[in-house]
C-alpha cells in the first residue's frame, strides 16, 4: 500500500470566514480534546467553510466526504480492488484520515444509510479505532485525527435522522444564517459586489427565510446570495441575477416564484 502524504490534504490558502459568535474558540477547544464534532444548520450557512477554515487554522489535513444515500461502508473504509498484479486493498477516505491524522468531515451525514454511519462509532469513543473487517486489520487512529459531521435539522424525518447512539458521541455547534450586518460583509467580500447591493440581497433573503414552512422548505442561503453578487459584478442586471440564483433554484411553484420575484423587484426595480 502506497504511503499517503498528509500535505496533499492541507488547505493551501486561508479560506475567508467571518465569525458569528465564539464558534472558533469552542471548536479549537474541542479539537484540542480530540472531541468528535457535529455541526447543525441550514443549507448554505457556512458549515463546510467553517471546517475548511478551522483545518487551515489548526494546520491539519482535511478530507471531506459528501455523503449520499448510495454510500456504503466500503466507500468510507475501503475495499479490495483488482489490478494487473492481483488483488490490492485501497483505503477509503475515513481510513486514510485515521491513518494520517487528518480531520475527516462527513458532510450531510444524515443522507448516508444508518448501517453505513455505524462504522464511525469506534472512532468516536475512548477506543478511537477503526476495524477493517475485510482486511483483518484494526487501525488505531492517529493522535491528531478528528471526526466532524454535519447535517441540516430542517430535513429531519423518521427515515432521515441520526440515531441517538450516534448523536451522543459528538459535541455539537449550532449554525444559522448570520446577522444582517455580518452577512452583508460576507456577501460583499465573497462576491465583490458593492456593500449597498450586498445589503439589498441580504434583505431579500431575510424576507424569504420568514417563508420557511409557509411554502418554502428553506429560505435563500448565504451561498446563493454570493452567487447573485458574482453575477451582478459580471454586469448582469440585478433582477435577472437574483431570478437565476435566488428564485428559480428555490421553488417550481408559480405563486411562490411570483412572491420571490416581487421581493427582488422591491429592492432592485426603480420607480
Amino acid at each position: 500500500m502506497a504511503k499517503v502524504d498528509p500535505e496533499q490534504y492541507k488547505v493551501a490558502k486561508e479560506p475567508y470566514y467571518e465569525a458569528v459568535a465564539n464558534e472558533i474558540d469552542l471548536y479549537e477547544a474541542a479539537y484540542n480534546a480530540r472531541m468528535p464534532m457535529m455541526l447543525k444548520g441550514p443549507t448554505g450557512c457556512g458549515k463546510s467553510r467553517f471546517v475548511e477554515y478551522m483545518a487551515y487554522r489548526l494546520g491539519r489535513p482535511l478530507i471531506t466526504v459528501a455523503c449520499n444515500e448510495d454510500m456504503t461502508a466500503s466507500d468510507l473504509v475501503g475495499r479490495f480492488l483488482l489490478d494487473k498484479d492481483g488483488t490490492v486493498w485501497q483505503d477509503g477516505p475515513l481510513t486514510t484520515a485515521a491513518r494520517i491524522g487528518a480531520i475527516c468531515y462527513l458532510d450531510e451525514v444524515v443522507e448516508a444509510r444508518q448501517d453505513t454511519t455505524v462504522v464511525i462509532h469506534p472512532l468516536t469513543d475512548h477506543r478511537r479505532t477503526l476495524p477493517l473487517d475485510k482486511k483483518g486489520e484494526l487501525i488505531q487512529a492517529h493522535p491528531d485525527f478528528q471526526l466532524v459531521i454535519s447535517y441540516n435539522p430542517g430535513y429531519q424525518s423518521l427515515m432521515k435522522d441520526l440515531k441517538q447512539s450516534t448523536k451522543q458521541r459528538f459535541g455539537a455547534l449550532d449554525f444559522d444564517y448570520p446577522q444582517a450586518e455580518i452577512e452583508t460583509t460576507i456577501v460583499a467580500k465573497e462576491s465583490g459586489v458593492e456593500k449597498e447591493t450586498a445589503a439589498k440581497l441580504v434583505q431579500i433573503a431575510h424576507r424569504t427565510r420568514n417563508l420557511k414552512g409557509h411554502g418554502l422548505d428553506e429560505g435563500i442561503s448565504t451561498r446563493l446570495l454570493v452567487y447573485a453578487g458574482q453575477l451582478i459584478t459580471k454586469g448582469i442586471d440585478p433582477v435577472a441575477a437574483c431570478s437565476m440564483t435566488m428564485v428559480t433554484p428555490l421553488t417550481d411553484d408559480p405563486d411562490m416564484r411570483e412572491t420571490l420575484q416581487a421581493a427582488v423587484q422591491t429592492f432592485f426595480v426603480k420607480d
